[in-house]
């Protein structure tokens, strides 16, 4: 059984989180949906080129709302308000704003 994984916040801790499952052999898990605030193509450069943890060695392709790392489409939003964030398909959301 596949756990699904959503990531609210997409600083450090969400981008590294995200890095760490894409580059991960597992296959039981799989991140469906990103809440990043700003531009989508800034958060992909940002996962593809990290100050401390070096370079994403994976693709990172941004077509839409989705950022694709060759696992499947991840759906991003952006929003600051938790109550308008669509978690549909989601098991599990990891809270990594450092706000709530």
């Amino acid at each position: 059984m596949t756990i699904t994984i959503g990531i609210n916040g997409f600083g450090r801790i969400g981008r590294c989180t995200l890095a760490h499952i894409a580059e991960s052999a597992r296959n039981d898990v799989e991140i469906v949906a990103i809440n990043a605030t700003g531009p989508i193509e800034t958060n992909a450069h940002l996962l593809k080129y990290d100050s401390v943890h070096g370079r994403f060695p994976g693709q990172i392709r941004v077509e839409g709302n989705t950022i694709d790392l060759g696992r499947g489409p991840i759906r991003v939003m952006s929003t600051y308000n938790p109550d308008e964030l669509d978690w549909e398909g989601v098991d599990v959301v990891l809270e990594c704003t450092g706000k709530f």
